[in-house]
């Protein structure tokens, strides 16, 4: 469904990067334990995460313990702060590059499943190029999907009328 939240939109974009080379189950069971760890994802707080802190998320097994991924969700707390102060909301940002014309079709089985588009590729050029760090243009892609900026849904999916963006 569309996410137009700012605080949700940088939870998924986290979560989406949390979630590269494992399963999505694995990030699905420790969602709470993410929320819990890193302040319900705010991203003020999360900015000024000092040394200590990621040596107690590092030690927090509710969470998967990569320091890299660690180290990105504390450096894309302090881009997104940069993007939010540029462009009013993240929001406003993020969503500028929602397909114009959402790839929906009228595809039937077996779908030939994406994982980049044009738009997933520009906007991990652009949020890499504003010091993002985890968003490669699957994960943007990925990305896009979770917040409804996408509409790929099966078309026997109860969901794919439901959205609205296709």
């Amino acid at each position: 469904m569309p996410l137009h939240d700012d605080r949700q939109l940088f939870e998924f974009l986290i979560l989406e990067g949390a979630q590269a080379g494992l399963s999505w189950e694995t990030i699905l069971k420790k969602r709470e334990n993410y929320r819990r760890a890193f302040d319900s994802f705010d991203p003020g707080r999360i900015a000024g995460y000092d040394q200590r802190r990621v040596r107690e998320l590092m030690a927090d097994a509710g969470i998967v313990r990569n320091r890299l991924k660690i180290a990105a969700t504390i450096s894309n707390a302090q881009a997104y702060l940069a993007v939010v102060n540029e462009f009013g909301t993240f929001d406003r940002y993020i969503w500028q590059f929602a397909p114009k014309q959402p790839a929906t079709g009228s595809l039937k089985r077996p779908v030939k499943l994406l994982t980049r588009t044009a738009e997933s590729d520009a906007m991990s050029k652009d949020l890499k190029r504003r010091g993002f760090r985890f968003v490669g243009t699957t994960i943007c892609y990925a990305f896009m999907q979770a917040v409804g900026m996408v509409n790929d849904h099966a078309p026997d999916c109860f969901r794919r009328k439901r959205i609205g963006r296709g």
